[in-house]
């Protein structure tokens, strides 16, 4: 999943568009620190619904469709972050290759 598309689908899953997400950024936004810090929080939170879901389906008070919908959030969570280390180790390698 390329980064655009990991942006796009985190932005789903919080219920802004990507439009309404870059505009904040562009107008004087939240820190850099800060959106990752809510990427991560999010992913954990994401995480923990998924693992709750699945404990209470296997002790019969949940449904299959709650646990793959868990699942299947917690993986956009877990992608998102994914592409956004990706995109950080890259930009600090091209910074460490600038000349002097």
């Amino acid at each position: 999943m390329n980064p655009l598309m990991a942006a796009r689908a985190y932005a789903a899953t919080q219920g802004t568009g990507g439009a309404t997400a870059g505009a904040a950024v562009a107008g004087g936004g939240p820190e850099f620190s800060q959106l990752v810090q809510d990427v991560m929080s999010n992913m954990t939170q994401q995480t923990r619904a998924a693992e709750s879901q699945m404990i209470q389906t296997v002790q019969g008070q949940g449904s299959m469709i709650d646990v793959v919908t868990a699942v299947s959030s917690a993986e956009a969570s877990l992608e998102t972050v994914i592409a956004v280390r990706d995109q950080v180790i890259s930009a600090y390698q091209e910074i460490m290759r600038m000349p002097i």
